[in-house]
């Protein structure tokens, strides 16, 4: 067994009943991946960030300061963030030391040990969507222009009628020119129904109208498309706000679903997005898009750092099928995968 799985089994929760499972795997089954799809998905974060080390490990003879700067460094550019850098890195210095490893060949393990250990934090990690049978469940989808939100509704909903469920897209997003025209293509495409009104400017009244439509025709699932203007928070906080009083007033409790979307090759700049998005919004999770597109795949233990939210599905290629649930165990070994651990022959 390899080290990465022994570590993920330690962080397990209870086994759940049979009928769980069952039922698990019957909704989850088209979001599973292979490590294959992970490996070609996250092939440019994994180059850029494993050939960074690789040059670390051949630099120097042995650990010193400068090497644990450059470490840094390297930690910096897969755009994790200063603040889980420091974390991370003082981790692996700590252990270096505690091991008392002086060979910087020898601690690539260390490196993903610690990488595991920071995202998990002793704490179960929900990557599940919220969604329940026998009753219409509400997800809402926020993100600025361009971050592929639209594209990701699309796949959502694919996904859950592939599942057989009957899935009803509010065109929300009523500010940008040809957002409403975008959605429209996806569910004919995909032969799903979209409530649409372009007379209304007001996305809550849209929403509210939709709502309406879904329970008279009873859905499945409803899929809330919405703008993303960042340029005024106090508008998009007043915007959001009041979508969630309309969505939980309706169906009588939280949205089931608040998804944001962010674009992996932003960086930094999807780590603002998020900032503001939390602050104005209450986030269930983060769709993680064109991830492999991406040389900056350590945003995803940035998100984790800052806000806590896990995220949920990541985007790894342009066709329907290639939105999939995010897998820790998979992630860092795609992540690390040119660092040249022979995970299957690590032994217990």
């Amino acid at each position: 067994m390899s080290f990465i799985k022994r570590l993920f089994s330690k962080f397990k929760k209870k086994p759940d009943t049979v009928e769980e499972i069952k039922k698990k795997n019957q909704e989850n089954s088209l979001f599973e991946t292979t490590q294959e799809k992970f490996d070609d998905g996250l092939k440019k974060s994994s180059n850029s960030f494993s050939d960074i080390i690789n040059q670390l490990s051949t630099k120097y003879v042995s650990l010193n300061e400068a090497f644990y700067e450059d470490l840094f460094d390297a930690f910096v550019q897969l755009d994790i963030g200063y603040n889980a850098t420091k974390k991370i890195v003082d981790a692996i210095v700590e252990e270096i030391k505690y091991q008392k490893v002086v060979d910087p060949t020898l601690i690539k393990q260390i490196i993903i040990d610690k990488l595991f250990v920071y995202y998990i934090q002793d704490s179960e990690v929900n990557i599940d969507l919220n969604y329940q049978d026998h009753r219409q469940n509400v997800f809402l989808v926020v993100g600025v222009n361009g971050v592929g939100k639209t594209t990701s509704i699309a796949k959502l909903a694919n996904y859950y009628k592939k599942l057989n469920k009957k899935v009803l897209l509010i065109a929300a997003d009523t500010f940008r020119a040809g957002a409403i025209q975008q959605l429209n293509i996806w569910a004919e495409r995909l032969e799903v129904d979209i409530y649409k009104d372009e007379s209304k400017k007001d996305p809550a009244a849209v929403i509210y109208e939709g709502l309406n439509f879904a329970k008279q025709r009873d859905y499945d699932l409803v899929i809330c498309d919405t703008s993303g203007r960042l340029q005024n928070k106090v508008n998009l906080m007043n915007e959001l706000k009041k979508i969630n009083n309309v969505i939980e007033k309706f169906i009588g409790r939280n949205v089931d679903e608040t998804l944001l979307v962010l674009d992996a090759t932003t960086g930094q700049s999807g780590l603002i997005q998020a900032k503001v998005f939390h602050e104005v919004s209450k986030i269930t999770g983060i769709i993680l898009s064109k991830m492999d597109s991406s040389s900056k795949g350590g945003i995803i233990l940035g998100i984790k750092d800052l806000f806590n939210i896990p995220v949920k599905l990541i985007g790894l290629g342009e066709q329907l099928d290639d939105l999939v649930s995010f897998d820790l165990q998979k992630y860092l070994i795609s992540l690390t995968a040119n660092l040249n651990l022979d995970y299957e022959k690590t032994s217990n």
